[in-house]
């Protein structure tokens, strides 16, 4: 049991936007944005989201110490990461406890175990002492795919680039120059001209207190990072993104006082009045209803 552990369950709505950009593109699409191939519905998946948030607490927080990102792009290997932990647990005897130890390492050094948890590959391996533990630790925060609230219309772009990679390419474009008078290399950019997207989460209060640790100052940093993350991650492919609003609702317990789903129901985004083709966020209205005995709504942004 974390004694600075949050003690309310949070459910939260994510509305942001994206103008002439490609908000989560598919690798396995020609990186095109993400769609529901049977609604025409944008996606964002929650690990592209979970990586924002990861890159915004690694930016601000630089390096300070409870506050270093376990998943990021560095050159030290993940099990690298564990083995700190490991080796500080190994005067424990006994194989459960030595491997809460471990764990609760990880938690304490990492915020992003303590906020979505983890798969501890090192902790799997019997080199480690830790075989018999589990290598998978849930984390209290999880993210729901991200969907648009109309169906998206993807556009490519044709791009030129005057300049020339190598020798092969360079005959190339002589030989297109000689045939048919092109003097650049063609390009594409996919995007999409605007859509407003929908993304929900959880927190649990019991997961955070029982097995990662998860604090308020955690969560206060969590809606900062959440707030700020589109602003920092800026590309000339993701376009203009915007966070609007982020709806939370705060629960009296740790168990909760509604069903997330009936909470998630009383916020309500629709096209306005004559808005036929969406492109800014005004052509949408957003209504919160009241919330249920129990439950408090906090809107931020």
């Amino acid at each position: 049991m974390f004694e600075n552990a949050i003690t309310n369950r949070y459910e939260f709505v994510m509305l942001y936007d994206v103008e002439n950009g490609n908000p989560n593109g598919d690798p396995d699409a020609g990186n095109m944005p993400r769609i529901d191939p049977e609604t025409g519905h944008g996606i964002v998946t929650d690990v592209c989201i979970k990586r924002k948030i990861r890159n915004y607490v690694d930016m601000a927080k630089n390096g300070e110490s409870g506050f270093d990102i376990y998943i990021k792009q560095d050159n030290i290997f993940l099990n690298d990461k564990s083995k700190t932990a490991i080796d500080q647990s190994k005067e424990i005897k006994d194989k459960t406890q030595r491997s809460a130890r471990a764990r609760d390492i990880m938690c304490l050094k990492y915020y992003d175990i303590r906020t979505f948890g983890a798969v501890l590959t090192a902790f799997t391996k019997k080199e480690s002492g830790l075989w018999n533990s589990s290598g998978q630790l849930r984390g209290p925060v999880q993210l729901a795919f991200g969907r648009s609230i109309d169906p998206i219309f993807t556009q490519d772009i044709t791009i030129t680039r005057l300049s020339i990679s190598d020798a092969k390419e360079l005959e190339e474009f002589q030989k297109g120059k000689a045939e048919n008078g092109k003097s650049n290399t063609m390009g594409r950019k996919s995007i999409v001209p605007y859509g407003l997207y929908r993304q929900e989460g959880f927190i649990s209060a019991n997961i955070a207190q029982t097995v990662t640790g998860f604090s308020d100052i955690d969560l206060e940093l969590l809606w900062e990072a959440i707030i700020s993350m589109f602003e920092f991650d800026r590309s000339a492919a993701r376009g203009k993104m915007v966070l609007r609003e982020l709806i939370i609702f705060q629960h009296e317990s740790a168990l909760g006082n509604a069903p997330s789903s009936k909470l998630f129901e009383l916020v309500q985004v629709s096209r306005k009045d004559g808005v036929v083709a969406p492109r800014k966020y005004s052509d949408y209205s957003v209504m919160v209803d009241e919330a249920p005995e129990g439950v408090k709504i906090i809107r931020k942004q």
